[in-house]
């Protein structure tokens, strides 16, 4: 169970170290949120799978960084 100190990596429990946990919390809170379209200027770009985005609002699929459409 995840809790607002260890947020998304809650699922690894005491295992792995803190410092790669808190890198996989900051990259997955990075990854999961919305970004902005380069085409539509709106903020409804989704991680579709490793370095492809996809913009809910016009429709585009692009490539880009692999956590960052970018």
């Amino acid at each position: 169970m995840a809790t607002k100190k260890v947020k998304s990596t809650g699922r690894f429990g005491a295992r792995y170290g803190i410092k790669i946990r808190k890198r996989v919390r900051d990259i997955e809170a990075v990854q999961k949120k919305k970004s902005m379209c380069p085409y539509c200027s709106r903020v409804a770009v989704r991680r579709k799978s490793y370095g492809i985005w996809t913009c809910s609002k016009c429709g585009k699929t692009f490539t880009g960084k692999a956590y960052i459409p970018r």
